[in-house]
């Protein structure tokens, strides 16, 4: 299933810009960025389980925010693209 993940996370701290780092990295290793805090994941559930864990063991929930939207498996239909960066296709595979 196609999982779109959000972020918002406080940097006026160190502590800010540590997190912001971890949790960007943690949505790297299970998606693709598609805009500076926005990931496109292609998931199973149980992935989907183990990245909203680490997720939320790395956010302050008092100064930071998570959202993540479950777009399921028919996900094609339900996406639009424009303008100028190339989309892509999550089932693809990622060639680094």
């Amino acid at each position: 299933m196609l999982v779109l993940i959000t972020y918002d996370v406080n940097t006026e701290d160190a502590k800010g810009s540590k997190r912001l780092r971890k949790v960007a990295k943690i949505c790297v290793n299970y998606g693709q960025r598609v805009q500076n805090s926005v990931f496109e994941c292609l998931l199973t559930p149980a992935e989907l389980c183990i990245v909203k864990n680490q997720l939320l063991s790395a956010m302050d929930d008092t100064k930071d925010s998570l959202r993540i939207y479950n777009l399921g498996n028919s996900y094609k239909t339900r996406i639009e693209h424009y303008g100028a960066k190339q989309t892509y296709s999550p089932e693809e595979p990622m060639i680094f």
